[in-house]
């Protein structure tokens, strides 16, 4: 019985040390954080900054050279020398819904079925992956969760990265639908002995007008009786009122160009691009229809051999100089790993042409703007959520982008990981051998 006994304790132990961190408690607590260099994320910035939150919100964000305030009853954080930011919010990204590639059962991103607007990310999220956790100590304390696969891949929702479940993590519940918009070009399949190059997509036209017989078929439900409940459809009928936007996932110049048609000729009120590897292409065109981007991963090559071999790096420059409103997004390959390196992104833009400010833009206010959370999110102002953190350093550099405290609606999150466990772990096994 000892023994037995003493297993389950061993076991509980090891499942304890490498679980996810508990949720934090509410803010009990006003706050006040002292002397940083408050980054706003609107452009603007605040050398010796007084930041105030309370219950959770900003109250108060001024400088502290010329504004004095008796912060006497609250708790202080000195952040002289450091930096303080806006949480980055990650867009488009499956973080949640996989945890391990090669594991199937893990996997839960891509649900059967072409057209499946009605399926919801949101509910297949599990807020305790250790994935998840990793985050935040590079800054990105909230994303847009977003189903894979098919032509309609189903609806996305957005979180934050504290939390015990979805119910609890959701700051905006099925804020649009996903669609892959048919390719122009297809690759040869090269184990049918068909060359691999490019060559055009026979089948283009015959795919859009799938996609447009569907959204007709949406828009006669919408003024039919209703006398059954048609799940796909109904689920589509934010597109046409503006409660939901439709994030179109296309690459080139042509698809980018039919689906601004498509959306228009269809009433959709919101649309974004996501991907746009040729947005530059038709920036013009998206700032007429007043189109925003989120754009593909910028750490990545040229798609085609006469392209600019750093236009991934300053595609964020072409569109900004346009006047779109652009954000960054990691999607591709390894994609949740490659979340947790979006300021680094950002940085990247810096050492092609945008200033830093602007760079944080992309992955703060823009993005809150584009997915619809800029009320509560995005920016260091009164009235916000105080989701935020402080960082010794620049947080859009790897070197110095090292935190010190976080906080997501006003509470103080963990640092902790699975990964500062295991540094930890191996740390002390190195230096009891010195």
């Amino acid at each position: 019985m000892k023994n037995i006994q003493f297993i389950i304790l061993t076991v509980l132990c090891a499942t304890f040390a490498f679980s996810q961190q508990t949720p934090a408690p509410k803010q009990n607590k006003t706050i006040a954080i002292m002397g940083g260099t408050a980054h706003i994320g609107n452009g603007e910035q605040i050398k010796n900054s007084l930041i105030i939150f309370k219950d959770g919100k900003i109250e108060t964000v001024v400088d502290a050279t010329t504004v004095k305030l008796d912060i006497s009853n609250m708790e202080v954080i000195n952040a002289n020398g450091k930096h303080v930011y806006p949480g980055f919010i990650v867009p488009n990204s499956t973080l949640g819904l996989v945890e391990i590639d090669a594991v199937r059962a893990t996997n839960d991103d891509d649900e059967i079925g072409g057209i499946i607007p009605h399926v919801r990310s949101l509910i297949a999220y599990n807020a305790e992956s250790k994935i998840v956790e990793s985050m935040r100590p590079n800054g990105v304390l909230l994303g847009q969760i977003t189903p894979r696969g098919g032509r309609i891949s189903g609806t996305s929702s957005i979180v934050q990265f504290d939390a015990w479940n979805w119910e609890d993590a959701a700051v905006k519940t099925d804020d649009g639908i996903h669609m892959n918009w048919p390719s122009s070009f297809t690759r040869g399949r090269r184990w049918l002995g068909e060359d691999p190059g490019l060559k055009l997509n026979e089948k283009y036209s015959e795919q859009v007008a799938e996609v447009t017989s569907f959204f007709n078929e949406t828009k006669a439900y919408a003024e039919g009786k209703k006398s059954l409940v048609n799940l796909p459809y109904k689920a589509t009928q934010g597109l046409f009122d503006g409660s939901k936007k439709l994030y179109i996932h296309v690459d080139n110049e042509k698809g980018i160009i039919d689906a601004i048609h498509f959306a228009k000729d269809n009433k959709v009120k919101y649309m974004v691009i996501v991907g746009g590897a040729e947005t530059y292409k038709v920036a013009d065109l998206l700032k007429q229809n007043n189109i925003a981007v989120l754009l593909q991963r910028v750490h990545s090559r040229p798609d085609n051999e006469d392209d600019d071999y750093d236009l991934p790096f300053k595609m964020a420059k072409l569109l900004v100089d346009k006047g779109v409103l652009v954000a960054l997004e990691p999607s591709g390959q390894m994609e949740r790993m490659n979340s947790r390196n979006l300021p680094f992104y950002a940085g990247t833009t810096v050492a092609h042409g945008l200033s830093k400010e602007q760079a944080l833009q992309l992955i703060t206010s823009n993005t809150a703007k584009i997915l619809g959370i800029d009320k509560d999110y995005g920016t260091l102002e009164s009235g916000k959520s105080a989701t935020l953190f402080i960082s010794e350093g620049d947080a859009l550099d790897m070197r110095t982008n090292q935190l010190t405290h976080v906080f997501i609606d006003g509470r103080s999150i963990s640092l902790e990981t699975h990964q500062t466990e295991l540094w930890h772990r191996y740390e002390d096994k190195f230096n009891s051998k010195q």
